[in-house]
């Protein structure tokens, strides 16, 4: 192939390089001229043009591209029609990518004129999905060089896509003191949701202590009904001889690695019993996030084998994105000298166990419920102070006035806490760290309260929930990490904080504050007892 410039007078069949405009005509790149395009092109004055001209011999980028993808042996893929030099793979089913580096590798090295790109291997991938392009770079190539690339492709196959097969998973969790069943529920949601793609199931579930010769019993009991077994520990693996690991090897099993170079996805245990596989998943999997538990679970519900050296060999690529929620991430979080926590003030609410009279407006002294809260709020070391109004907001506006605040409305207050909690959240400044969430009947929490919560946050890195208590039962005000403000966002109804706390798989702090944390003034009587006056 000859490339460059050449005379439009000589041009009839030659590709043009680059787009050009003749009068009204546009001739695009890699148009092939033709005798009107040289008419056009010499009334517009034009004399010269670049283009290629092939050879004889020469390929077009579109017969090359075509030859090349035909000649290669695959499955599981469909060849799609060649255009602009390039033909696209795409996977006939969801499955796992596996590929032939060496041959690519080798068919890439023979002329940079001819590439191959694919997924990387292994690579978990959905029907449909491209998986691999051929392109050729210049508008057409020797024949001889295509035929060099093509001569490779004969002996072995270059990749597939190994497709996933539907199976039954058994699924055993072991439980500790203070292991909540919303957790353990939320493990059987997000395990679901990974079988999904695969088209598996969970077939069964056993809920133990945790110790060896429990474990041991849940694995035998889930054997015979299961095609892979996984144990979620309530306490993560931390030696081979830990009791995942050992409980495998006491239910008659072998355990062939116990760790991955993989993070997140460091502690995962690869066993097996009787031919099928049993995984001891690390904490990181009961995330929905990517971690080291998918890459062995993918391959192994695509019947792509999984041995201790393929773990081994993950290291490379291994560093997957951090969980924030995850107890224990790889580096403390990176935060300013002073990450800012604000108070989020929930003022909104119909005050409709009172039997009329709002709440908040009830009188402390010689000041409203709510002012005493907020200025309570504002002299903590929480750097700013959001309220958020609804029921009778003129009024809580006006008991508030002076003060330095941001006043929020919630035009949706009637339709429960949820809708407050949201708009609170929503107008914290970008470098807020921490939402302490603070409700606006509770005369027993002072300033003092409030910056036990906050240092508490700080001392925990700025990514854990800080929850007050008292004598260990909890209470309020909660603490929220940045990390659970998209989570807000996704409230309904009357559900607030304490839903998240408990939905949510992120490391809680408890911080004793006393009595306050319990005493809220819902009824007459308790807003008697607490010492406020009722306002009509």
């Amino acid at each position: 192939m000859r490339f460059g410039p050449i005379a439009v007078q000589n041009a009839e069949g030659a590709i043009l390089a680059h787009s050009t405009t003749a009068g009204d005509r546009r001739l695009r790149k890699g148009h092939r001229i033709g005798a009107d395009d040289i008419a056009a092109l010499t009334q517009a004055g034009i004399a010269e043009i670049v283009a290629a001209v092939l050879e004889p011999g020469d390929l077009g980028e579109d017969e090359a591209a075509a030859r090349v993808a035909g000649e290669m042996i695959v499955s599981g893929i469909e060849v799609k029609p060649a255009g602009t030099g390039r033909v696209n793979l795409h996977a006939r089913e969801a499955g796992v990518f596996v590929v032939d580096k060496q041959l690519v590798d080798a068919m890439n090295a023979v002329d940079p004129a001819v590439t191959l790109a694919t997924l990387p291997q292994h690579a978990g991938v959905e029907k449909g999905q491209m998986v691999a392009t051929v392109k050729i770079i210049p508008f057409a190539v020797p024949g001889a060089i295509v035929d060099m690339v093509t001569s490779l492709c004969t002996a072995c196959e270059a990749f597939s896509v190994r497709p996933f097969r539907s199976r039954k998973l058994g699924l055993v969790q072991t439980m500790l003191p203070g292991v909540k069943d919303s957790v353990l529920d939320k493990t059987v949601r997000v395990t679901e949701t990974r079988l999904s793609r695969s088209g598996s199931r969970i077939v069964g579930e056993r809920r133990t202590r945790h110790e060896e010769g429990d474990v041991a019993d849940a694995i035998a009991a889930l054997a015979d009904e299961s095609d892979v077994i996984v144990i979620f520990g309530a306490s993560a693996m931390s030696d081979p001889d830990d009791v995942v690991p050992a409980a495998i090897r006491a239910a008659g099993g072998e355990v062939l690695r116990a760790g991955m170079p993989v993070d997140p996805g460091n502690l995962i245990v690869l066993g097996s019993l009787d031919g099928k596989p049993v995984l001891g998943a690390p904490g990181c999997a009961r995330s929905p996030k990517e971690n080291g538990f998918d890459w062995v679970l993918d391959r192994l519900m695509a019947d792509v084998p999984v041995t201790a050296d393929d773990i081994a060999g993950m290291g490379v690529g291994g560093l997957l994105m951090e969980i924030a929620t995850r107890p224990q991430p790889r580096e403390a979080p990176k935060r300013p000298a002073t990450a800012r926590v604000y108070a989020v003030m929930l003022a909104a609410g119909r005050s409709s166990r009172m039997g009329g009279p709002n709440k908040l407006l009830a009188m402390f002294g010689d000041e409203p419920l709510v002012r005493l809260t907020a200025s309570r709020a504002i002299a903590s070391r929480a750097s700013g102070t959001v309220v958020v109004t609804g029921h009778q907001e003129e009024r809580v506006r006006a008991a508030l006035a002076g003060l330095p605040l941001e006043i929020v409305s919630n035009p949706e207050f009637a339709s429960g806490l949820a809708g407050s909690l949201k708009a609170g959240i929503a107008a914290l400044p970008a470098d807020t760290a921490g939402a302490l969430v603070l409700l606006g009947d509770m005369p027993g929490v002072g300033s003092a309260d409030i910056d036990r919560l906050v240092l508490a946050f700080h001392a925990a890195g700025g990514t854990s929930v800080v929850r007050a208590t008292h004598k260990g039962k909890r209470g309020n005000p909660v603490l929220l990490p940045r990390a659970l403000f998209p989570a807000v966002a996704t409230l309904e109804g009357d559900t607030g904080a304490r839903h998240l706390v408990e939905a949510e798989d992120i490391a809680v702090v408890d911080v004793e504050i006393g009595e306050g944390a319990s005493i809220d003034v819902d009824t007459p009587d308790a807003m008697r007892l607490a010492g406020g006056i009722l306002q009509e």
